[in-house]
């Protein structure tokens, strides 16, 4: 949990915004596993750490932002023929990082598939509206494929607190 955040950072740091990664003052991430509480558990592990950050005041817009970011990854990210029950290893990973005036939400996964907002008039269908939703609720949003050895990419939002 307060692992130094520029070495945790490391293979993330290309695609995150240009923030300075050694100003980093709080760093937290945790695995989720490929089933849908773990939206639920990526929430509950977002509210423990903003709390513990002392910035809880945004926390229902990056909890949402979190949530549709979580739940893109698990619909649209996994293999078809993950298993649903390994605990071990999530394929997911949600990251909490914050800097003074700034916190980043970056949720990697192991799909290469560019995240698409679909273009839909029908704000009441549900899927499709969540990178809507991100944007609506960000400060601003992007992703990157992962460098290196990490297969995947990086979706991430930025919020000023």
């Amino acid at each position: 949990m307060g692992t130094n955040g520029s070495t945790m950072l490391e293979p993330l740091r290309q695609g995150l915004p240009p923030l300075d990664p050694a100003a980093v003052s709080n760093a937290a991430s945790c695995a989720l596993p490929p089933r849908y509480e773990a939206v639920r558990e990526a929430r509950r592990f977002t509210r423990r750490t903003l709390d513990g950050w002392d910035t809880g005041d945004r926390f229902d817009d990056v909890c949402l932002v979190v949530s549709e970011l979580v739940t893109n990854a698990l619909r649209h990210a996994l293999p078809a023929d993950t298993p649903r029950h390994d605990e071990r290893h999530g394929p997911v990973r949600l990251h909490l990082m914050r800097w003074t005036e700034r916190l980043v939400c970056a949720v990697r996964d192991p799909s290469h598939d560019s995240p698409v907002a679909r273009e839909t008039d029908d704000f009441s269908a549900e899927s499709g509206r969540g990178l809507f939703l991100v944007d609506s609720f960000s400060d601003s949003w992007g992703w990157h494929p992962l460098a290196g050895t990490l297969n995947g990419k990086v979706v991430w939002a930025l919020f000023r607190i």
